[in-house]
């Protein structure tokens, strides 16, 4: 085949441009980045090797060899590990297959990327950080198990093009060659390898080995040195999961961390243990700082990595973790798995399902002492986690209250920038509030505590939660916490005062011709009218039925393309407002004297109140023109009037 000539993606393209000239500090993570690719080629092949045997017949002395040639000015870095074929190599190196291509490139040309560049790994593009340093990359590869040594070159000088073609490979792996630039000569000294290898790579599971001289005694003649070459391996090997936690520093914990989850920040905490019974395993958890910018997208790639007796089946493992604890990185290796168990196994495995559940309880067990004995540490988790946490509602019903005692919430009670848990607001409920738990969805604090539909509740002193994520509405609706219902305060009733049911009723029924003509203009629009348990000061209010969907779901529906139905809400009307009392002299001398229902004076004053309930929700008129023209032709009237 011969050489053909092709070009980057746009998004490669771009994300090369960036690497060359706007990222300068920090740049020997590109070995970091080099070894971690290499481990992970090894991982793939030791892994096909237990099923293929054609695999299986092939070099299994795994190793990652690191070559400098200073004459050349070349620094490589070599595995024997699954390689490439063309297709692969193309896919690999040419594209950015990632879901999030928009967001990826915002977060790359952001400041915290151009001030971190380490944190490219996270983003799965580790390899393009070779061209800080080299001008030229040439990629040999070799696909393990392919038959007559056929392999496939890769060349590139970052000018936006690439060219690759067959050759002749004999053994299997791939081959990185950095052709480095003057300035950055100094990664060919062993001194600034073996350093680098130590900060970032000590702990990878195969040895990283490279040839290096030394000066020894002749053995013809003692009294001379003579130089020699050797291979040295530069990295410990040793799993960290499987040491003593007494034995490991915290600094040695963070560098693992920031090896399995390319992130380049220290993870908030660390959860190390080692399960003993009919199931044994090894687990080493990390809980993240930061909260990864693609967190939320469909590929994010979910679970720990799975190894049995130190062989990694499987980079993540999502049958590890529950999905509200996507976000946690590590490793768990168990001793009683088979080494052939596929990812169909996988989920039929009651092993993993036991695996599972320890884990989970675990970590949420560290959530908790986090809560109680470091605070601020928690609260800076739970800003950046605290929503998906949340998505633990509705997923792991056997742990709802075990989650909820978790979470941290706004209220209109607390000061701003504080939080309470639910076990303290119900030890602050004044005694007549009873069974519920009263919530709010509402954008921010502020928005929240102008709300009409809170006016009530501030007069009873009794506190709110305010809640602000997009999955509230839907986790916690009707939610029950230790016997105490949540309950929205913009869906059905309220009854906060101490009015009888005797005086309520007679307060309806004094109002009901009014309101029955409100309902009969805005029938389109209203399945009701009725007085309000919930307004002090506010004329009027749209709530909707006991069971009803608020209307920030409404929202979530729509924008995830899903139908709404067609739910009339409710118009709550503040008996004792002064226009309402207005409304009602109208109504009562009017009914005197003809149809009622067609007094054009109270039919724009029921289009003005359903009009404001709207604008008070935040939410958009009907009709804007009917609403000015209603809110002019009164003003008119008022002007004659005077």
């Amino acid at each position: 085949m011969t050489k053909q000539n092709l070009e980057f993606k746009t998004e490669v393209k771009q994300l090369l441009d960036l690497m060359i000239h706007s990222l300068y500090s920090h740049k020997e993570i590109f070995l970091r980045e080099l070894i971690s690719n290499a481990s992970d080629a090894i991982d793939k092949a030791r892994y096909e090797a237990l099923t293929n045997p054609h695999l299986h017949e092939e070099d299994k002395d795994w190793k990652i060899e690191i070559k400098a040639d200073k004459e050349t000015n070349t620094l490589t870095i070599s595995d024997n590990g699954i390689g490439m074929v063309m297709d692969e190599v193309i896919k690999q190196l040419g594209t950015i297959a990632h879901s999030g291509t928009k967001e990826f490139l915002s977060a790359i040309q952001s400041k915290e990327i151009k001030d971190n560049p380490e944190l490219i790994g996270q983003f799965g593009v580790g390899f393009y950080s070779s061209f800080m340093v080299a001008d030229n990359v040439t990629v040999l590869t070799r696909k393990a198990g392919v038959a007559y040594n056929l392999g496939v070159k890769w060349e590139s000088t970052s000018d936006g093009t690439y060219t690759i073609e067959e050759l002749e490979k004999k053994t299997k792996g791939t081959e990185v060659i950095l052709h480095l630039k003057d300035e950055d000569k100094k990664y060919l000294d062993e001194w600034e390898i073996r350093s680098i290898v130590k900060k970032y790579s000590d702990y990878i599971a195969h040895p990283i080995v490279m040839e290096v001289e030394r000066e020894k005694p002749d053995e013809a003649d003692k009294e001379k040195r003579i130089k020699v070459k050797e291979i040295e391996t530069l990295n410990m090997m040793k799993a960290i999961w499987l040491r003593n936690k007494s034995e490991i520093e915290e600094h040695e914990y963070n560098e693992f961390y920031k090896h399995v989850s390319h992130d380049f920040t220290d993870p908030a905490k660390v959860i190390h243990y080692k399960a003993e019974g009919t199931n044994e395993f090894n687990a080493l958890l990390f809980i993240p700082s930061n909260a990864p910018f693609n967190i939320l997208f469909k590929d994010f790639k979910i679970g720990p990595s799975l190894y049995v007796n130190r062989v990694q089946i499987m980079e993540n493992c999502e049958d590890l973790i529950p999905i509200y604890l996507r976000f946690i990185k590590g490793v768990v290796d168990s001793k009683d798995l088979p080494l052939n168990i596929s990812r169909e196994l996988l989920q039929k495995n009651r092993q993993i399902e036991v695996i599972k559940k320890n884990i989970t309880k675990k970590v949420l067990e560290t959530f908790k002492e986090m809560l109680d004995n470091d605070y601020d540490k928690y609260l800076a988790f739970y800003k950046e986690f605290g929503k998906i946490v949340k998505e633990g509602l509705h997923h792991d019903h056997a742990k709802r209250e075990t989650i909820a005692e978790l979470l941290l919430f706004q209220s209109i009670k607390t000061p701003e920038g504080q939080y309470i848990t639910l076990q303290k607001y119900i030890d602050n409920m004044p005694i007549k509030q009873k069974e519920n738990i009263y919530f709010i969805t509402s954008p921010s604090i502020n928005a929240a505590l102008s709300s009409p539909y809170l006016e009530t509740f501030k007069d009873q002193d009794f506190d709110v939660l305010v809640l602000s994520d997009e999955i509230d509405s839907f986790v916690f609706d009707h939610f029950i916490y230790k016997d105490k219902t949540f309950k929205s305060v913009i869906k059905g009733d309220i009854e906060l005062d101490d009015k009888t049911k005797t005086e309520k009723t007679k307060e309806q029924a004094h109002l009901k011709g009014l309101f029955d003509v409100l309902k009969g203009h805005l029938k389109e629009d209203v399945s009701e009218v009725r007085a309000s348990g919930r307004l002090k000061d506010s004329p009027c209010c749209l709530v909707a039925a006991e069971h009803g969907m608020e209307p920030s779901m409404e929202k979530i529906l729509r924008a995830m393309g899903q139908e709404v139905p067609d739910n009339k809400r409710i118009l709550e009307i503040n008996p004792t407002h002064p226009i309402v009392t207005s409304m009602q002299n109208i109504f009562e001398k009017e009914s005197q004297g003809g149809d009622i229902k067609n007094n054009v004076i109270l039919k724009q004053y029921s289009l003005l109140l359903y009009n404001q309930a709207l604008l008070l929700e935040g939410a958009a008129l009907k009709d804007p023109f009917q609403f000015a023209k209603a809110v002019t032709e009164l003003m008119v009237e008022n002007i004659k009037n005077i």
